[in-house]
């Protein structure tokens, strides 16, 4: 798949960011507007199924972008070799002309580039992910985790443009986030700042794939969502709209849920009502801990359970110290593109670190 991405965007349609650091820029009152150098940048963002390529400008400007299959068995040097070869002959000269490389990866990604864990991608963990993807595009290299790259992506070019403290949490099967403070994304000391689905919010609660008890991933993830609905269909005492739908219990996924929720299912409404709850709780502990401007929220659990954004919004501001209630609410902006749209700026913004 190839596709064309033309004419850019109109100028202030997505250049009004908040800038890095050290950059330098005109403002607007709000944040700082980037010039733009005319360098590219490849953004990689390798899923366990799939595995996506931008080719992107300053600013968030995809100019074209193609995938190609994972195949995460063959390693990661294989899927890395495959995806500059796919660059190359979609994008041509583009692809040579391009700057650096961004990469991002469904996993733990330590401060140097190595892969520190991927439930996705057995056999990656330990490889030296930065390391492979420079020699395999000829550039230098970025890595960062999925969701850290889509938070980065969110903050300078989709929802969180304007602000320099915000929280990202995404919704998907599991439960991910990222945090931008002071203008700068937050790390840590190993590399693995932001892994919010697995703060403990429910004190000997229930079993997570962490392997830990009462994770926000355990009652806000997909597979928890289902998991919950699953059992409580099995107890035969309610969710008749939710089995009719699923076909059995077995079936039960996070999307039957939702349309139960929406066929005013009693059942699909109680999971719903409870995941609001520790949602909102796990929100609240963000807000009063890091004191976000913003909070960003997305994922096919948002896109499915849209009122959870508002149930969440409305907790906080009953619940969360005073002086924090004044935080904002937003659905992220960006689409399936932000975790290699991300990847790309980051990229780009440690080059110019460098320079």
């Amino acid at each position: 798949m190839f596709t064309q991405r033309l004419p850019p965007p109109r100028p202030g349609s997505i250049f009004g960011l908040v800038a890095p650091r050290g950059e330098t820029g005109t403002g607007n009152g709000r944040g700082m507007m980037p010039r733009d150098d005319g360098r590219t940048a490849l953004g990689v963002d390798v899923g366990g199924t799939k595995t996506e390529i931008v080719l992107a400008a300053r600013g968030g400007r995809v100019i074209a972008e193609t995938r190609i299959p994972t195949d995460p068995e063959h390693g990661a040097h294989d899927t890395l070799r495959r995806a500059a070869e796919a660059a190359r002959a979609a994008f041509g000269a583009d692809a040579h002309a391009a700057s650096a490389v961004g990469v991002s990866v469904a996993g733990q990604v330590g401060p140097r580039g190595v892969l520190l864990g991927a439930p996705n991608l057995p056999g990656w963990p330990g490889a030296d992910i930065r390391r492979i993807a420079a020699s395999a595009f000829g550039v230098p290299a970025r890595v960062v985790n999925d969701v850290r790259a889509a938070t980065w992506g969110e903050w300078r070019l989709g929802a969180g443009r304007g602000v320099r403290d915000l929280v990202v949490l995404f919704l998907g099967t599991g439960v991910g986030g990222g945090a931008v403070l002071c203008g700068n994304l937050l790390e840590g000391a190993d590399g693995i700042g932001g892994e919010f689905g697995h703060l403990t919010v429910v004190v000997g609660g229930r079993r997570c794939t962490c392997g830990n008890t009462g994770c926000l991933e355990a009652y806000c993830g997909g597979w928890a969502i289902a998991e919950r609905a699953r059992e409580a269909a099995l107890e035969g005492t309610e969710g008749a709209e939710l089995l009719r739908l699923a076909g059995s219990a077995d079936d039960i996924t996070g999307k039957t849920v939702a349309a139960a929720l929406h066929a005013g299912d009693p059942l699909a409404r109680r999971i719903m009502d409870e995941t609001a709850e520790v949602l909102g709780a796990g929100i609240v502990g963000l807000v009063n801990g890091l004191n976000p401007r913003r909070v960003i929220m997305g994922g096919g659990v948002i896109d499915g359970f849209p009122e959870l954004l508002d149930r969440a919004a409305a907790i906080v501001r009953q619940r969360a110290l005073p002086a924090a209630r004044s935080v904002e609410f937003a659905r992220a902006g960006l689409a399936d593109d932000a975790p290699a749209l991300g990847a790309a700026d980051l990229a780009l913004a440690r080059l110019r670190q460098r320079v």
